[in-house]
């Protein structure tokens, strides 16, 4: 009779960037404006299942202050949908780490990280089994140049907006990927989703 010790358990989390982008790979204008890529319900579900399969979430301190602003109370207002409401579920319940230097403390199953990201989201991934997310360019820059990022997702709308925030950064190098689905929205915005290719 055998057993394997628990120690050798290891754990390796897909680590997955997605955003709705112009087509001309903006997540904001350069006013920070992104009202032209409001979901509709088809896309917002879309959404809703994937942060519902997601285990963890990696947010920055802006974006996590501009979700923390609406969402816990979302599915209070009268005039919230099912759609509304179920997000405003699945995020609450969502197991989020904060990056942030100046936040003196954070709620909704969150917990705050001052660390290099890099590394602390390289500790992360061989700790934790299933699907996390990096939610936000400015956290995600470190995080992409390093190679940590498994599988992109991009919901393009058919806008182009001339500047702003990027989703990619500027890169050491190319990054070579795979498509492995794409599929198209009404209203003419399509996802696509690649994924690295390390071999």
């Amino acid at each position: 009779m055998s057993s394997t010790p628990r120690c050798s358990l290891t754990y390796m989390g897909t680590l997955i960037y997605g955003f709705n982008v112009s087509v001309d790979g903006y997540i904001a204008d350069a006013q920070g404006n992104f009202d032209w890529s409001e979901p509709d319900e088809e896309l917002h579900q879309y959404w809703n299942d994937f942060e519902r399969e997601t285990v963890l979430s990696l947010y920055g301190r802006r974006l996590y202050e501009l979700m923390s602003a609406y969402w816990p109370t979302a599915d209070q207002d009268p005039d919230a949908g099912p759609i509304i409401a179920d997000f405003a579920q699945v995020w609450r319940d969502m197991p989020k780490v904060v990056f942030s230097q100046t936040l003196e403390s954070v709620d909704w199953n969150s917990r705050l990280e001052r660390g290099d990201p890099v590394e602390v989201v390289r500790k992360l991934k061989a700790e934790t089994d299933g699907q996390m997310e990096v939610a936000g360019a400015t956290l995600a820059a470190p995080i992409v140049q390093a190679g940590l990022v498994d599988e992109f997702r991009l919901v393009v709308a058919p806008t182009a907006v001339g500047g702003g925030l990027r989703f990619f950064p500027t890169l050491p190098s190319w990054i070579s990927m795979r498509l492995v689905e794409n599929r198209t929205f009404p209203g003419g915005i399509v996802l696509l989703r690649y994924e690295m290719k390390r071999d």
